[in-house]
């Protein structure tokens, strides 16, 4: 089958017109699917990042909550039954919340203000400039160091703003693993300053964070949680249901969706439409082979082998550009978010399989058919 190969690798080479056409329908295919797929999960790393950056193993929280924007307030004896639970080694209250930020150029900034429990600060970044014992300073409070950073007029140690016209001071820079989704900054302080400087309801709590003697003890907490009215779920079960919530009740899965499915319709069409064509225009060349003794397995063997060569490269080419865009978007442009894993690049690999498919079986059914009686009479 060597021989083979090599006679069909020189046919599919030889006609470049037909050769350039197969990749580059390919290519296009997959780079559309690898890259709106990186930036959907780009979305839902962002959607979830005060989840990943504060990085409690249990949160509690109203049943209604469904992602990060409506967090719900809940009255201050959540926090005391939750910590009276079996299996509680400790537990703490978030404070989430939006202020205007009034800068010292007199623009204003809307930013999210996390107000981390002032005895133990569970969740706190870590910093780059400045010490975290500062935040319990007067006005302190620490700014992300992210994407919208440059937001806040690129603040430093000592930058005075105003919140609610209440002085607010800088006095860290912290990073973080995951910039927000929303395009706005990020501010740290402690859950009493929270609540003194920001216009709240008469319940404050927007989640309890626990921290479990074990993790066998956490179906227990949950269930414990469940019997108070609350809903508890490990860290990455708030990541699912917040993905879940981008992904089924708002138009962003459903609209990327329908272009991921266009992408692989045009790349299809374009590549099952050009091998076939080339096989049209070989179809000679396939019959004299039969005509000398070529069986038609060799003949199929031959075609999938041409059409996985043409789809391997162009799954190469695909990534490989969509993997070159998405680095130059993340250094060049600051709220550009793209993530590549596994599950893109194997969602991408299934479907080019389908195209290699599809093209294979138009091709096969002609080559087939053909007999090396009609091709010699010819």
């Amino acid at each position: 089958m060597t021989g083979m190969f090599k006679i069909a690798l020189k046919l599919l080479v030889n006609d470049r017109g037909k050769f350039a056409a197969l990749i580059v329908g390919i290519t296009f295919a997959i780079f559309l699917i690898v890259q709106l797929s990186s930036i959907f999960s780009g979305i839902l790393a962002k959607a979830s990042a005060n989840v990943i950056n504060i990085g409690a193993r249990i949160w509690v929280m109203d049943l209604s909550v469904n992602n990060p924007l409506n967090a719900i307030p809940m009255p201050d004896y959540v926090l005391d039954a939750v910590r009276s639970m079996d299996g509680v080694k400790y537990a703490v209250p978030l404070y989430s919340g939006v202020a205007l930020v009034k800068l010292k150029s007199g623009a204003y900034q809307p930013s999210t203000v996390l107000g981390l429990d002032d005895a133990s600060l569970l969740g706190r970044p870590a910093l780059i400039e400045g010490r975290i014992e500062d935040i319990y300073s007067d006005n302190a409070f620490i700014v992300v160091r992210d994407q919208e950073f440059s937001k806040l007029e690129e603040p430093v140690i000592g930058t005075t703003f105003e919140v609610n016209d209440h002085r607010g001071v800088i006095v860290g820079i912290a990073r973080v693993t995951t910039s927000g989704l929303f395009g706005i900054p990020t501010l740290f302080t402690t859950y009493s300053r929270a609540l003194q400087y920001l216009p709240n309801t008469r319940f404050t709590i927007a989640h309890v964070l626990v921290e479990p003697k074990s993790e066998a003890d956490i179906p227990e907490i949950k269930d414990q949680v469940a019997k108070i009215g609350y809903l508890g779920l490990t860290d990455q079960e708030f990541q699912e249901k917040i993905a879940d919530f981008y992904k089924y009740k708002t138009g962003a899965g459903t609209n990327i969706l329908i272009m991921m499915v266009i992408g692989f319709l045009v790349g299809l069409s374009i590549s099952g439409q050009t091998f076939y064509t080339f096989v049209l225009e070989n179809l000679e060349k396939f019959g004299a082979l039969k005509a000398i003794g070529a069986r038609n397995s060799q003949l199929i063997y031959m075609i999938l082998f041409q059409v996985s060569f043409a789809s391997f490269i162009g799954y190469g080419l695909g990534v490989g550009s969509s993997a070159l865009l998405i680095a130059v978007g993340k250094k060049y442009i600051p709220d550009y978010t793209a993530d590549i894993g596994y599950w893109n690049l194997g969602l991408a690999f299934f479907l080019v399989l389908v195209i290699a498919g599809v093209s294979s079986l138009l091709a096969v059914r002609k080559v087939i058919r053909v007999q090396p009686f009609d091709i010699l009479r010819g």
